[in-house]
């Protein structure tokens, strides 16, 4: 068992987890944060995406052990209230979802993106989501959704 004390969402959680424990499962089973999705547990398909000190992580394939003292951000912390983050706004406004399932990795996603590079091009949001798997929308938009929310 390995002790963790991390910030989620703006709220500190300290939890004792096995050193085996995946963060997607940590999340979802422990904090019943269930908007962060397991795909495919290999890393392959991005439904499980998080940000961990900033960045975009699958936590498929992180343990939640290698969260210790450092600060988390899933689908949940985003929209504030009952307003949407811009992000998920322009994903609504392009009708960028069907099913559902990719979506808050590929919004965690873009977010990082767009933290990253305030106006990729289409080519680079493109290569930004290498490592996701839609199998609804073909991505037109998803990447039309990105480029709303440049303007943002």
């Amino acid at each position: 068992m390995t002790k963790i004390n991390t910030s989620i969402n703006g709220k500190i959680y300290s939890d004792e987890v096995e050193d085996n424990t995946l963060l997607v499962d940590f999340l979802r089973e422990k904090l019943g944060l269930t908007g962060t999705h397991v795909g495919c547990d290999t890393s392959q398909c991005g439904a499980c995406v998080v940000h961990l000190d900033g960045n975009s992580v699958k936590s498929c394939t992180t343990l939640a052990s290698q969260v210790e003292g450092k600060e988390l951000l899933t689908i949940e912390g985003l929209a504030k209230d009952d307003d949407l983050h811009p992000i998920q706004k322009s994903f609504q406004n392009n009708h960028a979802l069907q099913c559902g399932f990719c979506t808050p990795g590929l919004v965690m996603s873009s977010l990082d993106l767009l933290n990253k590079n305030k106006n990729p091009s289409e080519y680079e949001i493109r290569e930004w989501f290498e490592g996701h798997i839609c199998r609804c929308t073909g991505y037109k938009n998803i990447i039309k959704a990105v480029q709303e929310a440049i303007a943002l």
